[in-house]
């Protein structure tokens, strides 16, 4: 993203409207800061949630600009989830969404991270928390069967599998387990699947996980990229239709559950939900939370 859009992303969040200098404020003295001190910084976050951050970091650093970088996403967890439940974070990057659901609403967790030098900042931001005993963190890829594959590391957000035929400086290889084999019959209410493409192996691994009642939502990253793999989203969307789940989007500031028929035009992600009037329920009832003086 361009610095323009950037800028325009914070002044133009839900989070910031009204309020664009305080919002470009914030984007000022991240970047002096960051490059005036060096190493790394303890961000405050959200309902006592706190992250490492280093210059670079996109995601955190969308964290610092605008609260909740994927806001309505972000937002649903908060407002999804209770302590008794468990939430799985596949492609968990260092750790924002498994933040939000095991320190700031102190669900029990699952996150899988296999970047290996990525896996250790999740484990930074764990110990910050000190949630480590709340959240079991796995250096490993999720696919459609057990094995090894190669993935990028220095792509920040973006590090993937890399499709056969793929190389690039960096790689390493990663053992790869199934959802079902990770999960040992162990039932998530909420999943979150930011695999850069690779969700279709990574649903073919998690049957017996996706038919479980229990599982009530899943926010997946379509944003195309299957298609380096030769995957087909429209299959993918068939895939949890099948399972009975609808496709929606959250709006947090009325907590309402919108009907998209379809993949998320909006965003790269979509929110898949099953039995939708329990879950608007849970929203509806849910404590509100608050980041950068809002409260929602």
């Amino acid at each position: 993203m361009s610095t323009l859009g950037l800028l325009r992303f914070i002044t133009g969040h839900p989070v910031n409207r009204g309020r664009p200098l305080a919002a470009l404020g914030r984007f000022v003295r991240w970047q002096l800061a960051s490059r005036l001190l060096g190493g790394q910084a303890v961000h405050d976050w959200v309902e006592g949630a706190r992250f490492l951050v280093r210059r670079g970091e996109t995601g955190l650093t969308g964290n610092i600009y605008v609260g909740l970088h994927e806001f309505d996403d972000m937002a649903f967890v908060l407002h999804f989830l209770r302590e008794e439940d468990l939430f799985v974070d596949v492609g968990a990057n260092v750790g924002s969404y498994t933040l939000l659901a095991c320190a700031a609403r102190q669900a029990t967790g699952i996150a899988v991270e296999p970047v290996p030098g990525t896996y250790l900042r999740l484990m930074d931001n764990l110990r910050l928390n000190g949630i480590e005993s709340r959240v079991q963190a796995l250096n490993c890829g999720v696919g459609a069967d057990e094995g090894v594959l190669a993935f990028s590391s220095t792509e920040d957000t973006m590090n993937h599998a890399l499709a056969p035929g793929e190389s690039t400086v960096g790689a390493v290889q990663v053992p790869v387990s199934t959802l079902d084999g990770l999960l040992q019959g162990r039932r998530p209410a909420l999943i979150k699947i930011d695999v850069e493409g690779f969700e279709t192996p990574v649903l073919q691994g998690a049957r017996a996980t996706l038919a479980a009642p229990s599982l009530q939502a899943v926010i997946m990253e379509l944003n195309g990229s299957g298609s380096r793999y030769g995957f087909d989203e429209a299959a993918l969307l068939r895939t949890l239709l099948d399972a009975g789940f609808g496709t929606y989007r959250y709006d947090a500031s009325t907590r309402r559950l919108q009907d998209l028929r379809g993949k998320n035009p909006a965003s790269g992600n979509t929110l898949f939900v099953r039995d939708v009037e329990r879950v608007a329920e849970r929203l509806a009832q849910a404590p509100p939370f608050s980041v950068l003086g809002r409260r929602y």
